[in-house]
């Protein structure tokens, strides 16, 4: 996709996100203002480690899209679904995709644990929950050579840690270039510990 008509449609979700936001609380009230700054440049740096290859993209507790939904705009040839619990923001992502003409992205309203396993290339998921809990998600959604993709905050190294008590996994850690000490965790080759 050219700049200009991904700079287009990354405006026009922001727009979205904007318009709906005091009804359904997509992201916190106060970080509206610096939307683009705070949530949409930060999905962005996802975006920018991957490729732009054909692939499954499953973006677990999707909310308002982020980052699933700037991964759909940003790479046209992933195929994309974003899976929320909350029926709410699902017809929100809906109205995106629709409005945007998304046609590698879809939303579905299921709970993480209920929705069949998607063997997906790829599984994303950004301030969702510590990553001990995140593992069993992973290991149901992830293909068995796939990358979990985990935008975490500045307790990254704790969460880490706690995890390895119980599971196995490579992790390499990206800075994140949007907030000091944060970091986006590329986690591969999960396996329970015993």
């Amino acid at each position: 996709m050219n700049a200009s008509r991904e700079a287009e449609r990354l405006s026009s979700y922001a727009a979205l996100l904007r318009k709906w936001n005091p009804a359904i609380n997509l992201v916190s009230p106060s970080t509206l203002a610096d939307l683009e700054a705070r949530h949409i440049a930060d999905s962005r740096q996802l975006a920018g480690m991957v490729q732009n290859t054909p692939d499954t993209w499953l973006d677990l507790g999707s909310g308002g899209g982020l980052p699933g939904m700037v991964l759909a705009i940003c790479h046209p040839a992933l195929t994309v679904t974003l899976l929320d619990a909350d029926s709410r923001k699902v017809a929100f992502l809906r109205t995106v995709i629709r409005q945007l003409q998304l046609e590698n992205c879809r939303a579905v309203a299921a709970r993480i644990e209920q929705h069949a396993p998607a063997h997906a290339a790829n599984v994303s998921a950004r301030a969702l929950a510590p990553l001990d809990r995140l593992m069993p998600y992973l290991v149901r959604h992830l293909a068995e050579d796939g990358t979990a993709w985990l935008m975490k905050g500045r307790n990254w190294q704790q969460e880490t840690d706690v995890a390895r008590r119980h599971w196995r996994f490579d992790v390499i850690a990206h800075p994140s270039t949007t907030d000091p000490g944060a970091a986006i965790l590329q986690i591969s080759r999960i396996a329970r510990h015993g």
